[in-house]
């Protein structure tokens, strides 16, 4: 029988099964690659065949699943980073007030940033021409989150922005963030980590709110000391009732 004769829905799903099939293979090739990266020091070269003998399989059959080292490397990037955002996830809540989720955040992304330092080292390499930053989208996701916040505090506060602080709002925010990202790489780097971890979150989180409420009070706004969640609740129809 030729390939003619069989139905198109067994192809079909014959195909699904091969697809699927790679994308278990490329997920072991890329979870072994960090595994690897997990148990060496922050610029070691990562040698293709240590990720191949991890995952139980020959370098050709890597070079199957990913066009070439690059290749490789930018899914590995994706996939910290997505980890990374999974992590993060739960610090991105409106429990608590404005300057106690940026500390839950800034907190949560550093002590992360400390138990996986050489995967930190490795989602920031600089793989050019290959598009958007996988660690950039990480950032913007952060970014996006405390974008929010302020959207709900300034809308409760009745406020109404210019064009021009509207405008500026997502550069502005993405830089504080990138600017905490940078810190952090810095202060890993360093032969002795000081300040100690707590410090070190304290007076980031501490930085990002106090340039988040001296643009405030540059507007004559007062942000309210309230839970983000409350403020949200208030914004809702007959929520002030």
């Amino acid at each position: 029988m030729t390939s003619d004769d069989v139905a198109p829905e067994v192809l079909d799903g014959r195909r699904r099964r091969w697809q699927e099939h790679n994308q278990v293979r490329r997920q072991v090739i890329i979870d072994a690659a960090i595994a690897v990266l997990e148990r060496q020091a922050p610029g070691e070269d990562v040698q293709v065949q240590a990720v191949a003998d991890e995952a139980s399989m020959s370098r050709t059959v890597i070079y199957r699943h990913f066009e070439d080292r690059s290749d490789l490397d930018r899914a590995v990037q994706r996939q910290i980073c997505e980890n990374v955002g999974n992590e993060l996830l739960p610090a991105l809540s409106y429990d608590g007030t404005p300057d106690q989720i940026i500390h839950r955040i800034v907190g949560s992304f550093i002590r992360w940033a400390e138990a996986h330092p050489t995967l930190y080292w490795f989602a920031e390499r600089d793989l050019s021409g290959w598009g958007p930053s996988p660690l950039g989208q990480a950032v913007e996701q952060v970014a996006e989150g405390i974008e929010g916040i302020m959207a709900i505090v300034v809308a409760a506060l009745g406020v109404e922005l210019s064009e021009d602080d509207k405008a500026a709002l997502d550069p502005w925010v993405f830089g504080m963030i990138g600017a905490v990202f940078a810190a952090v790489r810095r202060w890993l780097e360093r032969d002795v980590r000081q300040p100690g971890i707590d410090a070190c979150i304290n007076i980031l989180s501490e930085s990002i709110w106090l340039q988040i409420n001296g643009m405030a009070l540059s507007r004559g706004l007062n942000l309210p000391d309230l839970p983000v969640s409350d403020l949200l609740q208030a914004l809702q129809p007959g929520g002030d009732e």
